[in-house]
């Protein structure tokens, strides 16, 4: 009876391995890749058209291996997602760009919440889209899903405001910069793209349509702001899960026998922390040479963008149209207000605030 269970679990990983693969082909195509659109979001998408297609055809006992990749991988690529990162990034673009992420982060967050409630939306999805749109888009919508305990189609309903207003600034950000309309110089040029655009592929896209020859370095340091964003992620879910468990015990959900909350403590996010903390030294391991070191970190890299896309594509199966009909306009509304702030608030950081700190 156990071998057969874990048959079927094997079966619904299999599935989500194969529109997996399929992902990292269409995103090579070339017309994908002129949309800066990744293996995940390419994923979640592959994933959807399944869930309003096949998934009525096949066992219900490959369900648990498509939730598998909705939870234990999804924290592994998280962990995963640390070798990108360093802790030298951070020192090397400096005070202002740190100070910009952070204040982005709070308020986009906090406003999300309020207008949320405004709107009368879920609390969950109102936070699941606040969360993508203020640290890291798509990553972030990961990240904080097992904090959160969202159904998945919520997540799905995040990620697909992320894709929507993300893609949207990739293209007008270099027109408002190549025609003068910001003023801004191509150091605060890259602090606004770094702190204000959802998805790092969105900054990358951005940053070379502005800076092609990477003359004015600013494509490297709209992607370094923007990093720096993403390795916020973590103190950020751990802030998140004290305050969820405060707000339950309050609410009296979500409680133990003798009164207290439980505290979701997302274990992936230390792991995050100390992955960062292993490259940042191994970057600066003498003994190690640099071509062995990169090559590693480019294979641990694919393995973990495989392993995101798995967890993309599994929310999306999960996600039917039903599912966003049931949630409505509201939640597209809440990205437009947040990703207005983003334009104008990080605008006026990135022109005033980014100069008085340097």
């Amino acid at each position: 009876m156990i071998s057969e269970k874990r048959a079927s679990t094997l079966h619904g990983v299999l599935l989500i391995v194969l529109f997996s693969c399929s992902a990292f082909y269409i995103a090579e195509i070339p017309f994908v890749q002129s949309l800066s659109f990744s293996p995940l979001i390419v994923g979640i998408i592959l994933g959807m058209l399944y869930a309003n297609s096949l998934r009525n055809q096949l066992p219900e006992t490959w369900v648990p291996g498509i939730k598998l990749c909705t939870k234990q991988i999804l924290r592994t690529g998280i962990v995963l997602y640390g070798f990108r990162l360093t802790f030298q990034q951070v020192l090397e673009i400096g005070l202002p760009a740190v100070v910009i992420d952070a204040i982005v982060i709070f308020v986009t967050i906090a406003l999300g919440v309020v207008a949320g409630r405004v709107l009368k939306m879920d609390e969950k999805t109102a936070l699941m889209t606040s969360t993508g749109s203020a640290i890291c888009g798509a990553a972030a919508v990961l990240g904080a899903e097992p904090v959160v305990k969202c159904a998945p189609y919520k997540t799905a309903i995040a990620v697909s405001t992320v894709v929507i207003f993300g893609t949207i600034s990739m293209f007008l950000y270099p027109i408002m910069y190549r025609t003068g309309l910001l003023g801004l110089d191509p150091q605060a040029m890259a602090i606004y793209t770094g702190s204000t655009l959802h998805e790092v592929a969105h900054v990358v896209g951005a940053g070379n349509a502005m800076d092609a020859t990477g003359a004015l370095h600013l494509a490297d340091q709209a992607t370094i702001t923007k990093m720096i964003r993403v390795m916020m992620l973590a103190p950020v879910l751990l802030i998140m899960s004290y305050i969820i468990a405060r707000v339950r015990r309050h609410r009296h959900t979500d409680v133990t026998s003798d009164g207290k909350s439980k505290i979701s403590v997302p274990w992936f996010a230390f792991g995050f922390i100390l992955v960062i903390g292993i490259n940042s030294l191994l970057q600066e391991c003498s003994f190690i040479p640099a071509d062995t070191l990169q090559s590693g970190l480019d294979a641990i890299t694919t393995l973990d963008n495989f392993l995101l896309t798995m967890a993309m594509t599994a929310l999306g199966a999960e996600t039917s149209i039903d599912k966003f009909k049931q949630a409505g306009a509201k939640p597209f509304v809440l990205a437009f207000i947040l990703y207005v702030w983003l334009l104008g608030g990080g605008y006026l950081m990135a022109r005033y605030l980014a100069p008085a700190l340097a």
